[in-house]
């Protein structure tokens, strides 16, 4: 049986389908004729064998309390040992209701209410979330943009923030999200040697993995047998393969006393058995998805290049940020003067684009947007003539 679903350019109409990218525009204080490019969830059908394991799933009728098997950490451990070199044990594993649940039980399996937390800013904003909501201190090692458009880090500032504010427990982003980067070898050695160094714990949110355009994804546990002692690892299937409505993570803790103290916030919060379709999805798509994936993969990069090559050529003043990895492209528009607020109300109310403003990734992410080109290329063309239109 041959993958069916690599038709990416028709446009698959996703309203009155309950999704909060198209049907809750008036929820969230948008109008529905603007164009959705900001929730990270892909606008294309997964691969045909998840989509016929639902239907086989749902035909069936019962669906009680399940869980994945043997060939459930088969499918996983083979899909990391061909595309990324690493291969975890089943004892390590953890299943979490998503990624950002994850984090949140790191939080409090590893950092009292006061204690601090390290992020790298602009990122992802429930990390932030999930760190203040549990009562711990919020510290960010915020990332340089050089000359060339390139975010780096500042090591230095990295172990003095450790220091200075006694850090237990730093949530790395690899690949980053929203500014696209994906770490080198020596750039993960780098924090890990550090993190060890002052005893911190590095909680890894690998979610977007598979979407690596330059460069090498490195799991940041498999770089040195010592990481493993420090090391929480977060993957998922949802980025991958736009799962994210199912509800499924993979948590990789090799370090047996971490992971009872994970696995102990896991309980207190009422968490076993999770979603069926999550646990059925996730197997069928590492054994059976990579044809999809390497063409998705193909197009988005695709969709990456156009958005590029339009931005330096139509968009004068506006900086694409050098793109390595994710389906999520971050936009400098700090060139054309505009106050944060008005920047916002020209791409929201003018342009009509329903993008990330920078400013939900930290003080940092002021004066950006980020873009979801997880989507047919004919929306693309269409939101970025509406951007270019509102902007001169």
């Amino acid at each position: 049986m041959a993958e069916r679903n690599l038709d990416f350019d028709t446009i698959i109409d996703r309203k009155n389908s309950n999704c909060i990218k198209y049907d809750f525009a008036k929820e969230r204080g948008h109008s529905e004729d603007e164009i959705p490019l900001w929730v990270a969830d892909m606008d294309f059908k997964t691969s045909s064998y998840v989509q016929d394991a639902f239907v086989q799933l749902a035909e069936h009728g019962i669906y009680g309390y399940s869980e994945g098997k043997k060939k459930y950490f088969d499918a996983i451990k083979n899909w990391f040992e061909k595309n990324h070199n690493w291969s975890p044990k089943e004892n390590w594993l953890v299943k979490t209701p998503g990624v950002v649940f994850a984090l949140a039980m790191a939080i409090k399996a590893f950092a009292k209410p006061g204690e601090s937390v390290l992020i790298q800013q602009p990122v992802y904003y429930p990390f932030s979330e999930v760190i203040t909501d549990n009562g711990c201190h919020l510290v960010s090692n915020d990332l340089i943009l050089d000359n060339d458009k390139k975010y780096k880090i500042d090591f230095e500032d990295f172990e003095n923030k450790i220091v200075s504010e006694n850090v237990k427990v730093f949530i790395l982003c690899n690949p980053h999200n929203p500014v696209g980067r994906v770490w080198t070898k020596d750039e993960l050695v780098k924090l890990g040697d550090i993190c060890l160094k002052h005893n911190v714990i590095v909680v890894s949110d690998e979610i977007h993995c598979d979407f690596t355009f330059k460069g090498k994804h490195n799991v940041f546990a498999s770089l040195k047998k010592e990481f493993e002692n420090i090391s929480v690892i977060c993957t998922s299937p949802s980025k991958t393969f736009n799962l994210a409505g199912t509800h499924l993570s993979n948590i990789f803790i090799p370090n047996p006393k971490l992971r009872a103290e994970f696995q102990k916030q896991v309980n207190a919060a009422g968490i076993s058995q999770l979603n069926v379709f999550g646990i059925v999805a996730c197997q069928v798509a590492y054994e059976n998805g990579g044809v999809w994936f390497s063409a998705v993969k193909n197009y988005i990069e695709e969709n990456c290049n156009f958005i590029k090559n339009f931005v330096e050529k139509e968009l004068p003043g506006v900086d694409f940020i050098e793109h390595e990895g994710t389906y999520l492209v971050w936009l400098d528009f700090r060139n054309l003067v505009f106050s944060t607020e008005k920047l916002d109300e020209v791409i929201v109310r003018k342009a009509k684009l329903w993008l990330d403003s920078g400013k939900i990734f930290g003080k940092t992410g002021e004066g950006f947007q980020r873009i979801n080109v997880a989507c047919p290329r004919s929306i693309l063309k269409d939101a970025m003539l509406r951007l270019k239109n509102a902007l001169y």
